[in-house]
């Protein structure tokens, strides 16, 4: 099976989770998506992760994204584990978890890498677009949990450059300048970016984050 892609229209399915049966698509509706997968129920570091996801959930709403977490556990395991994780992280997850006991949604978004585990899914994050395209992919180890604010920056990033002819520079954070893309001509800029901008090198301009 070929892996999925940036670009890639996210595959939609039907599951059973902690909330419900939903339908993917519809649970998204119109909102930007972010699925993202967990080892297994009861352990540590994922236990972590969800809880600091329940705790963005303001963050997440304000960039109309809608979250929703995947383990290959039971909708039991995962309400009991729920418990848990607003016990010890301080929080109310609302947000739905998968129940992919049989992993064909792990199959199908490619989570599971037999050469780290061959039943365990590794720490998947797929960041989709209101038009179901995969727009950022991260994976990460079992052993490292992953970095949220990392995924409010980028997504802050995607949100801009898809209404604004800008890319984002490295270590960029919502309110830094931004650099104007190489199709738009230097002659053209201050027409698009009435802010003003700065040639630092003819490849290189940049200019006040437009919707700030």
């Amino acid at each position: 099976m070929m892996s999925i892609r940036i670009g890639d229209t996210a595959p939609n399915f039907k599951a059973k989770t902690s909330i419900g049966e939903i339908d993917f698509y519809e649970f998204l509706g119109d909102s930007w998506g972010v699925i993202f997968s967990h080892p297994a129920d009861y352990t540590p570091v994922c236990t972590t992760e969800l809880g600091r996801t329940a705790s963005l959930k303001g963050e997440f709403e304000k960039r109309d994204v809608k979250v929703i977490a995947l383990s290959v556990d039971s909708v039991e395991s995962h309400k009991g584990w729920i418990q848990d994780i607003n016990e010890t992280q301080d929080t109310n997850v609302e947000f739905p978890i998968i129940a992919d006991e049989d992993k064909k949604i792990a199959d199908l978004y490619d989570m599971i890498h037999p050469n780290a585990s061959e039943t365990l899914t590794v720490r998947s994050l797929f960041v989709i677009s209101p038009d179901k395209k995969v727009k950022l992919m991260l994976t990460y180890p079992a052993s490292t949990g992953r970095n949220f604010t990392e995924v409010l920056r980028v997504i802050d990033s995607l949100q801009l450059t898809a209404k604004y002819s800008v890319a984002t520079p490295a270590d960029w954070k919502d309110g830094d300048d931004v650099v104007v893309m190489n199709s738009i001509k230097t002659e053209d800029i201050p027409a698009k970016f009435p802010k003003g901008h700065q040639v630092i090198k003819p490849y290189l301009r940049t200019t006040p984050q437009p919707n700030k």
